[in-house]
C-alpha cells in the first residue's frame, strides 16, 4: 500500500535506501568489531542508519579516541566500494524528480556519501545533509529537518524513505510521513509505516501542488 496523499518533496535516506551498501559497510565494520573484541554477530545490526561516532561511542570501550576511530572507519570505507549498488529503479526514480523537491539525508560523512553515490551511479542531490551537518544525529529529527528548510519547505510535509529503524524514528520527529524500503534488509524488523521492496513498481507524478507516488 503506498501513500496517496501529495507531498512538497521527498527526502531519502542513502545506504539501504537508494543504495546497497551493507557488504561494505559490514566488513569494514565486522573487522573493527574483531579487533575491538565485540561479537560479531550481536553488533553488527547496530550500525545501520546511525552516525559512525556515535556507534563507536555507544560501545563504551575504554581508552578509545573516538575521533581517530571514526576517521580510521571512514577511510576503510572510502577505499572499499566493492559491492556497492543502486537499489533496484532508484536510479530513474531520482532522475526524474525536480532538483528543488528532493534531497538525501544521511549518516554517513561527506566524502563517502558522495563516493557511494557516484559509485552506485546515482544522481547527487542539489541538497545533501550528512553527518557533518548536524550535531545531532539519527533518530534526532535534525538532519530531515534541515534538509526540508534547506529546499524550503517544512519536514511535516514531506515524505521520508528509509530502511534502518534510527531513521524512521527521525522521520517521524521530524513530523514526516515515512515509507520504508526494504530491498537490503538483511536484519529485518516489524513496522507499521508502509512499505516498498524497491522503486521499480512506483513513480513520481509531479504536479503544481507537489509530489505524489503512484504505481508504474
Amino acid at each position: 500500500m503506498i501513500p496517496s496523499k501529495t507531498y512538497a518533496a521527498f527526502l531519502f535516506d542513502m545506504d539501504g535506501t537508494v543504495l546497497d551498501s551493507i557488504a561494505v559497510a559490514e566488513r569494514v565494520w565486522g573487522a573493527w568489531a574483531l579487533r575491538h573484541g565485540l561479537e560479531v554477530e550481536t553488533f553488527l545490526p547496530t550500525i545501520h542508519g546511525v552516525r559512525a561516532e556515535e556507534t563507536i561511542r555507544r560501545q563504551n570501550l575504554a581508552n578509545l579516541d573516538v575521533a581517530l576511530e571514526t576517521a580510521a572507519i571512514l577511510r576503510a570505507e572510502v577505499a572499499d566500494i566493492e559491492g556497492v549498488i543502486p537499489v533496484p529503479g532508484a536510479e530513474a526514480f531520482l532522475r526524474a524528480l525536480p532538483l528543488d523537491r528532493w534531497a538525501v539525508v544521511t549518516s554517513a560523512q561527506r566524502e563517502l556519501a558522495l563516493r557511494r553515490m557516484a559509485a552506485a551511479g546515482l544522481p547527487i542531490p542539489a541538497v545533501l545533509v550528512t553527518a557533518e551537518d548536524v550535531s545531532r544525529g539519527k533518530p534526532a529529527p535534525d538532519g530531515y529537518v534541515l534538509a526540508a528548510e534547506r529546499l524550503g519547505v517544512a519536514s511535516d510535509a514531506c515524505l521520508v524513505f528509509e530502511d534502518a529503524p534510527a531513521g524512521l524514528l527521525a522521520g517521524e520527529a521530524a513530523g514526516a510521513q515515512v515509507i520504508v524500503i526494504t530491498a537490503a534488509h538483511r536484519h529485518p524488523f516489524e513496522t507499521e509505516h508502509p512499505s516498498l521492496a524497491d522503486y521499480s513498481d512506483v513513480r513520481a507524478k509531479i504536479g503544481p501542488d507537489g509530489l505524489r507516488l503512484s504505481k508504474a
